[in-house]
């Protein structure tokens, strides 16, 4: 994956992120108060984990199919 640090218009630095990239774009556009950035920095957070808890489950779900093939014994 090719990850390229960026500088925000606020000036806070951070690797390419898309949810990153709409809330800077928002906090632009609104000229958000110090609590609504909190607030989306937050969100980016909470967005983030729930990426993680969907991969996280696929990878349950693709672990727990059983093997297609089958056991032969070697002697």
């Amino acid at each position: 994956m090719n990850e390229q640090t960026q500088s925000t218009p606020t000036g806070h630095t951070h690797e390419h992120c898309p949810c990153c990239e709409i809330a800077d774009a928002v906090s632009h556009v609104l000229g958000v108060s110090p609590a609504v950035k909190q607030h989306l920095a937050n969100s980016r957070v909470e967005f983030l984990k729930a990426i993680r808890e969907m991969i996280n489950t696929r990878i349950e779900h693709l672990s727990s199919q059983p093997s297609k093939g089958t056991r032969v014994a070697v002697e």
